[in-house]
């Protein structure tokens, strides 16, 4: 327009009578008549502009236009009445942060995922915080997955079974438990009784009898062939159906692949002795109750053993190092595995520094990792290492046996029951409470001098506990 005025001018016209035509081409015909944009606005309003656009549209004014107040309440009356702000509303959403994701928690360094066991709550439960809501079951433990928040369980995102990551999302929760139904079996709504028949149209229904025909006769009936007899060389399988196939655990399945490990890897040799339990005995039968007083926790002879253990790792070394390569690493630290078994599987939680520990240390720490193994609580931290393993099979009721090498260890004391056996002691014979002990140890870098040495360093400081004090 500006344009077109300057070339005017600049022709001879004036400049006042030029931008009157101007003026007058761009002024509405009717100036009473208003002009909004109501449907532009709408238009951009549905195509998600939202209030910004109407912002925008009430801002924007032009030259020459005139703005009225309908315009702003046609707007106005379509923000009350048709926004889609309104129409997406619901009861509970996670922008407000109502909803929570439960993921799986971090599991440990050398575990990259592990399998849902089983969900501990179900939609519609209330949880508080950290509180349970699924296991996942990995090689080594059994890992809790916490609730982040308290609230009610609105779904589960996985299922039993799958096998899942730290991180990945399993659950979500809500914190004001709106939108989540939890209908118990008792309270489901009984579905509607059907209408009666009418007794006019129960008479129409009944059938009408018929007359009686006389039955069938019957033919005689060919004797079926007896069943072939199976020869004597074809075995009687029993049938598919007293069968069970059940899916190994990822626990056992690592257990197993380890042991054969173990076995495919180590020249495993086992030597045995037997240790005259009598004086370890009477020295617990002694001081119990004091123990118990001062220290809370009883006196067992797993405490004996493994400072047993211990003065004869001391005393051999070799049978405390491992093969790695070509190398031989001897560890100047005694970390002993005590080997447990739980409903799950076995696992070997660890006693640390075990060499600086007294009878009532380690009864305690034999104590806390027990029950955090039967309740499947342990961590793999207190499962990791270990130099040497104890294992007791004695509470089971073994009288022998030849346990096999936890890798990457080299040995392995087998503890087993204790029986009363006839004994010579001074040429006279008489009735003492006997074990059986066993070391397996890999004959490729331990010796059988060194291996005798050390389960004769056990059997001298368990019949006479005196030794550890006089350190003989």
């Amino acid at each position: 327009m500006w344009a077109i005025a300057r070339r005017k001018v600049a022709s001879g016209s004036s400049a006042s009578s030029v931008l009157r035509q101007s003026l007058s081409k761009i002024r509405p015909a009717a100036p009473s008549a208003p002009r909004g944009y109501t449907t532009t606005a709408k238009k951009a309003l549905l195509a998600g502009g939202g209030s910004k656009t109407v912002r925008g549209v009430v801002h924007c004014s032009y030259l020459g236009s005139l703005v009225s107040s309908r315009p702003v309440r046609e707007v106005t009356s379509f923000l009350q009445i048709d926004s889609p702000i309104q129409v997406q509303r619901r009861p509970f959403s996670s922008d407000n942060g109502d909803l929570v994701d439960a993921v799986v928690p971090f599991m440990g360094e050398s575990i990259s995922d592990g399998t849902l066991a089983k969900f501990l709550k179900q939609p519609g439960d209330h949880v508080e915080v950290d509180e349970p809501i699924a296991q996942i079951e990995t090689d080594k433990v059994t890992i809790d997955v916490p609730s982040p928040e308290a609230g009610v369980v609105q779904k589960f995102v996985a299922k039993e079974g799958d096998v899942v990551e730290p991180g990945t999302k399993i659950a979500v929760i809500s914190k004001s438990g709106e939108g989540v139904t939890h209908v118990a079996p008792s309270e489901k709504t009984p579905s509607k009784a059907s209408p009666e028949p009418s007794p006019e149209k129960e008479a129409v229904d009944k059938p009408q009898p018929k007359a009686e025909t006389p039955p069938p006769k019957e033919k005689p009936k060919v004797p079926s062939p007896p069943p072939p007899k199976p020869s004597a060389t074809e075995p009687v399988l029993p049938p598919k159906e007293r069968e069970r196939r059940v899916p190994m655990t990822r626990l056992r399945k690592r257990v197993a692949t380890r042991l054969k490990d173990s076995q495919n890897t180590f020249a495993m040799l086992t030597t045995f002795n037997e240790v005259d339990m009598t004086n370890l005995m009477k020295l617990r039968s002694d001081y119990k109750d004091a123990f118990v007083e001062k220290h809370g926790v009883k006196l067992g002879l797993m405490s004996g053993f493994i400072k047993a253990a211990v003065s004869g790792l001391q005393n051999q070394p070799i049978i405390n190092a491992v093969i790695d390569g070509d190398d031989i690493i001897y560890r100047d630290y005694i970390d002993i595995s005590i080997a447990v078994g739980t409903p799950k599987g076995l696992v070997v939680p660890v006693i640390r520094n075990a060499d600086r520990m007294n009878f009532a240390d380690i009864e305690k720490s034999i104590n806390t990792l027990a029950k955090k193994a039967n309740d499947g609580t342990i961590s793999i931290d207190e499962m990791a290492g270990g130099s040497f393993t104890i294992s007791n099979g004695g509470v089971y009721g073994s009288l022998l046996s030849t346990p096999i090498i936890n890798p990457p260890q080299s040995a392995i004391l087998g503890m087993h029951s204790i029986v009363n056996r006839p004994m010579v002691v001074g040429g006279n014979v008489v009735s003492r409470p006997m074990m059986y002990i066993a070391l397996t140890y890999d004959h490729r870098l331990i010796d059988g001098r060194e291996a005798v040495f050390f389960l004769r360093r056990i059997k001298d400081v368990v019949e006479d506990p005196r030794r550890l004090l006089l350190d003989i």
